[in-house]
């Protein structure tokens, strides 16, 4: 049976390679994208998993539907249930609903049997917005690239992270929340079974993403749910190993039942009784929490940490890093002047006993250092935590890069600022005048991804050599900047002084 279809797959993307509407035969059926000027296919809005409404709110995904015929496949599926919260978001997908569960492929391969290399994408907006629809994540550009390229819906915010201890009793594994990580898996055990039809090599799949997307990566790489899918990783500012780490799964079902119930909906059947925008608007709320990973011992049977230093991870290379401003000195100084008098008294406020140590972690230019500060505390010291145990633990080649170009106009490389950059769409955001310099570093950046997805190595021809990072002090990495360089890391004694801080905490 299975030869058959491979077969029937193969004969539909032949008979399509010249139509103005490509096909693509999938296990849940058939379906018809579009060819796009460049040559690219594209197929938007695959359902990859049953809407998760109904009864299926807050339930580990279930099998899509199949469906009889040919599913046009011609436009972006609705986007997970979310406020505005970020204005640097566009979407180009039709509307917001429950039922979300959707991904896009862009292909360019000319027959089913090509075996191209993959790269599945996770969008960011810290588990509580964001959208495969969003043009600076477009695939078009890295297919063009010899890349079968996937963006990937999934459930956000309350309806994608929220525990609560009923929940925890009707699950089959005792465990709550992480909804939205249970669909990326999903996302990634469809890619297994269908992406050939595609033109995909189903066993040279790289995950990437930014942000709460780089968190995924990073999620993915640890939960048994994943395992054996993925050949490579790519995490872009971000990781659950980070200073904030996932809350276990009695904290997190204590904080969902104590909300839901100011919500006036104490019951799961309450809370599966409201019209899904009731539920969302109560996030609108000032009390309401921020949901997120939970270390529920089934997606994340331990904390991500532990998993990693164990070497309990998918040994697959990684490529990861920051930008250069991931936060900013104000966040430090709380809106003071950047003195060293104000820099001292705000570690002293922030460490106590420890400033001391602080000052000589973080010492130099008071702006770059407080930067520096407020970029490690959010982001920036959980993916060098996550680059570090895994180059200790995987045997895996590791890549570090430091990201340090700003948009035009700007005054650092602010937290996203190099997505356009990564995935070569600079000219999907109309925001900024891109120069010359700005397309000769994403042509360069993109390349360098495009080779680690090829082959688990960013080096190429006519690009400066990408080092392998080390763990421990003295790293090296790559400066992604006009011109970029490799570099030994300078920034050792900060993670040194923040893992410390860990341990004392």
């Amino acid at each position: 049976m299975r030869k058959i279809g491979l077969l029937l797959a193969a004969s539909v993307f032949a008979s399509s390679a010249f139509a103005t509407s490509p096909r693509a035969v999938t296990a849940a059926g058939v379906v018809e994208g579009t060819l796009e000027a460049s040559g690219i296919k594209s197929y938007k809005g695959i359902p990859f998993a049953a809407p998760p409404v109904g009864e299926l709110r807050w339930k580990a995904p279930q099998p899509v539907h199949k469906w009889r015929g040919v599913r046009k496949a011609d436009r972006f599926g609705p986007r997970a249930m979310q406020l505005p919260l970020f204005d640097d978001m566009v979407f180009r997908s039709d509307g917001v609903s429950e039922d979300c569960l959707y991904l896009n492929v862009w292909t360019p391969a000319k027959s089913a049997k090509d075996k191209l290399p993959v790269l599945v994408y996770f969008y960011g907006g810290g588990f509580a917005a964001g959208d495969g629809s969003e043009p600076r994540y477009d695939g078009a550009s890295m297919a063009a690239k010899g890349i079968v390229t996937l963006t990937v819906n999934y459930r956000l915010n309350i309806f994608g992270f929220l525990a609560h201890p009923e929940l925890s009793a009707e699950s089959p594994h005792k465990a709550s929340g992480n909804y939205g990580l249970m669909d990326q898996a999903a996302a990634l055990q469809w890619v297994r079974k269908n992406i050939a039809a595609f033109g995909g090599d189903p066993k040279r799949v790289t995950i990437a993403g930014e942000s709460a997307g780089s968190w995924s990566v990073s999620a993915q790489m640890m939960t048994p749910l994943s395992k054996g899918l993925i050949a490579g990783a790519i995490g872009e500012s971000g990781s659950l190993l980070g200073l904030n780490a996932p809350q276990p799964l009695a904290v997190a079902e204590k904080n969902g039942a104590a909300f839901t119930k100011e919500i006036g909906a104490p019951t799961l059947a309450a809370l599966r009784a409201l019209p899904a925008q009731q539920l969302l608007d109560t996030l609108k709320r000032p009390d309401a929490p921020w949901f997120a990973a939970i270390e529920d011992g089934y997606v994340l049977p331990r904390s991500p940490l532990a998993i990693y230093s164990a070497g309990r991870q998918a040994r697959v290379p990684l490529l990861a890093g920051w930008n250069s401003q991931e936060g900013h000195y104000s966040q430090v100084l709380r809106d003071n002047a950047a003195t060293p008098e104000n820099f001292s008294k705000a570690l002293h406020e922030m460490y106590g006993p420890r400033a001391d140590a602080a000052l000589q972690a973080y010492s130099g230019d008071v702006k770059q250092a407080a930067n520096d500060l407020a970029g490690d505390l959010f982001i920036a010291h959980g993916t060098w935590k996550w680059l570090d145990t895994h180059a200790r633990t995987s045997g895996r080649p590791v890549y570090r890069y430091y990201y340090a170009r700003p948009r035009p106009g700007q005054e650092g490389a602010s937290h996203s600022a190099e997505i356009e950059y990564a995935l070569g769409n600079l000219d999907t955001n109309k925001v900024f005048a891109w120069s010359a310099d700005d397309h000769a570093l994403s042509a360069q950046m993109q390349a360098y991804f495009a080779n680690f997805v090829k082959t688990g190595n960013p080096n190429g021809a006519g690009l400066p050599d990408w080092p392998r990072a080390s763990n421990g002090k003295g790293s090296r990495l790559m400066r992604l900047d006009v011109p970029s360089a490799a570099l030994t890391a300078g920034d050792d004694a900060h993670h040194a002084f923040q893992d410390q801080q860990r341990k004392t905490n």
